[in-house]
């Protein structure tokens, strides 16, 4: 019994791990959207080429916020779940 608390919570940790990852993530993009705005306004004439650029790279580094959450959710609903309604019933 004390065997499946032991692993509930490290993949919980591990859970919350991943989340936090993905919220950096969220922090990394309104940077690089408040140093784009700050490009366009010094180069007005660039301001096609850095929007594209921009979105280019926000798009890249949200699928890994999307990854950590697809992550966070498999280990939930394979791994938690199952444990959780054996160690019910071990009660």
């Amino acid at each position: 019994m004390l065997e499946i608390a032991i692993i509930v919570a490290g993949v919980i940790i591990g859970c919350g791990i991943a989340l936090i990852s993905g919220g950096l993530v969220g922090i990394g993009e309104g940077y690089v959207a408040g140093k784009a705005v700050e490009a366009m306004a010094r180069q007005p004439e660039m301001e096609g080429s850095i929007r594209t650029t921009m979105l280019l790279g926000q798009a890249v580094s949200e699928s890994g916020a999307i990854y950590s959450l697809a992550v966070t959710l498999l280990l939930i609903f394979t791994v938690v779940l199952p444990l959780v309604n054996r160690l019910l019933e071990l009660l």
